[in-house]
């Protein structure tokens, strides 16, 4: 295996395998200033050994040099070759494009690997990273895809690319950015250019989310492609955009969905699925299968077709690729008596969870919170008191009518937390008053909500608020003590998380209309 340890030996091998003929861009130039250019030639020979068998020991390195904690900004997760080699046998399956684009190159894995099958086919590499750029060109010259590879540094949602007239390739791994590290301007753009075709998009979505739109911009009729990214779209609300994209103009063809225990990426504990499209010639069944591991993934040729119709009135697609079992006769749908409803978000719980910079407040506006999920999960079946929770600071949006000593007191506390931004945060900017958290009424029953174990469900005798990480239980219709008690109980028993979404690394999280779904018996055989 090459070793190597340093951004800069890094790039000074990858320079030299570049050779000094090639034009650089000027943010790679920038780069390779004053970087190590003198690398042993052992090394340089034994690196391009490896290249020129298919191997990536320039990427490699780059995982290993930028831990994971530090490419996660940018969503730079590297993809394993059994993924790569599946998605490009599928495209060569469905044809012969004479443009490969892939629009988070990174090393070039997938490009360099389309661009084998595909000898003739012109490839573009959009990336934003100058240092996986200089390793992508070191890949492509010792491969001698050089001549007939175009690289773009840049944003792929604003990188221009050519007109081209034959059929275009669209392949590769978009980076996975959740929204808080998305900026304002661009989830902007997201919700514009989702409206232009018709479909209301959140400001929620990841990164990947993006890729598909801007996907679905520039390309033409009869392009297609394959990405790979997390499986969280499928089901989450901010994932409806792609799933109408996929059911229209995008023309989604195959759904490959990972076991969540299958751990696709190797630096990253996420879920998989491999979205398969062909843009204006959606057919009249979609693919789906469910994969248990990696290595068999095949050429994705295998699946179950489900008619469009069907996927179309689906609100979670994961039950299309796995479906739910029926409810059993005697049991209905817990949300059949309780809307379910996950806890308030602070939006920086430092200021609002209670400490030493509450003391002076008025006491009514500090409110017993459950703020940890330990406090569930010890509580047995009963949070009967609350002295041993904290409290949350709960204002309200309109301050007329308090007493003007405590309104000395509320603004002298609100001059504090504006100098710790939070008044900034993304939720108190879209609050009625950046101060009023609007904590929800106590919910009968709580329930924690993501763990390596089932859901814990305690009755919440206390009357206890609950913020975002738990669930709160709130009948349709009041309910007495003995049945809200016996409920609880079988729900703790009987709940397994096997009725839950488990992501790579088995974490288990229940959504709130997940557990709303959870079968429970009717309620004259619960307390019989």
């Amino acid at each position: 295996m090459i070793r190597i340890h340093a951004e800069n030996e890094l790039a000074g091998l990858a320079l030299v395998l570049i050779g000094p003929s090639a034009t650089l861009s000027p943010a790679e130039r920038d780069y390779a200033i004053a970087v190590r250019r003198n690398p042993d030639a052992a090394l340089v020979k034994a690196t391009r050994c490896s290249i020129a068998a298919g191997d990536d020991p320039l990427g490699g390195s780059l995982t290993r040099i930028r831990t994971p904690e530090v490419r996660r900004s940018d969503g730079a997760t590297y993809t394993p070759s059994p993924i790569v080699e599946s998605m490009i046998a599928w495209a060569a399956s469905e044809g012969t494009p004479g443009r490969i684009v892939d629009p988070g190159a990174g090393s070039g894995r997938f490009l360099l690997a389309a661009g084998k099958r595909f000898p003739k086919a012109r490839l573009v590499a959009v990336e934003t990273d100058p240092l996986a750029l200089l390793i992508l060109r070191a890949n492509a010259v010792v491969r001698g895809m050089a001549d007939r590879t175009v690289v773009a540094i840049g944003d792929f949602r604003s990188v221009p690319l050519p007109e081209f007239d034959g059929t275009t390739l669209f392949v590769g791994n978009p980076p996975y950015v959740r929204h808080h590290n998305i900026e304002e301007r661009w989830k902007s753009w997201f919700a514009d250019s989702a409206a232009s075709f018709g479909v209301k998009a959140s400001k929620l979505a990841g990164l990947h989310i993006h890729f598909f739109l801007r996907t679905m911009q520039i390309a033409r009729p009869g392009d297609y492609g394959a990405y790979i990214t997390s499986a969280e779209w499928l089901d989450v609300n901010y994932g409806s955009v792609l799933r109408r994209l996929l059911a229209d103009g995008l023309g989604g063809t195959a759904l490959h969905v990972l076991d969540p225990k299958a751990m696709p990426f190797e630096d990253a504990i996420t879920t998989g699925a491999i979205t398969c499209f062909r843009v204006g010639k959606r057919p009249d069944a979609l693919r789906v299968r469910s994969v248990k591991s990696v290595t068999r993934l095949g050429d994705l040729s295998a699946g179950t077709t489900v008619p469009w119709d069907k996927v179309e009135q689906a609100t979670r697609w994961s039950t299309i690729v796995r479906p739910r079992p029926k409810v059993p006769a005697g049991y209905i749908e817990l949300g059949d008596l309780f809307r379910v409803h996950r806890g308030q978000v602070t939006g920086n719980n430092e200021v609002w969870i209670s400490g030493p910079h509450t003391r002076d407040l008025p006491r009514r506006f500090l409110l017993p919170t459950v703020t940890k999920a330990r406090e569930i999960l010890e509580a047995g079946g009963v949070l009967g008191d609350d002295r041993s929770l904290r409290r949350v600071v709960d204002l309200p949006a309109d301050f007329e009518g308090i007493d003007p000593e405590e309104l000395r007191i509320i603004t002298r506390f609100l001059e504090w937390a504006k100098q710790c931004n939070a008044d900034k945060s993304y939720i108190a900017e879209h609050r009625r008053a950046w101060w009023a958290v609007g904590l929800k009424d106590p919910a009968p029953i709580i329930c924690t909500y993501m763990a390596r174990r089932p859901p814990a469900f305690v009755v919440n005798r206390c009357k206890a608020r609950h913020i975002n990480i738990a669930h709160g239980l709130y009948p349709l219709e009041p309910m007495p003590e003995r049945f809200l008690a016996r409920l609880a109980d079988w729900l703790r028993k009987n709940v397994g998380v096997d009725q839950g979404r488990t992501y790579a690394g088995g974490l288990t999280k229940f959504e709130p209309k997940e557990v709303e779904r959870i079968p429970i018996p009717r309620p004259e055989n619960l307390v019989a």
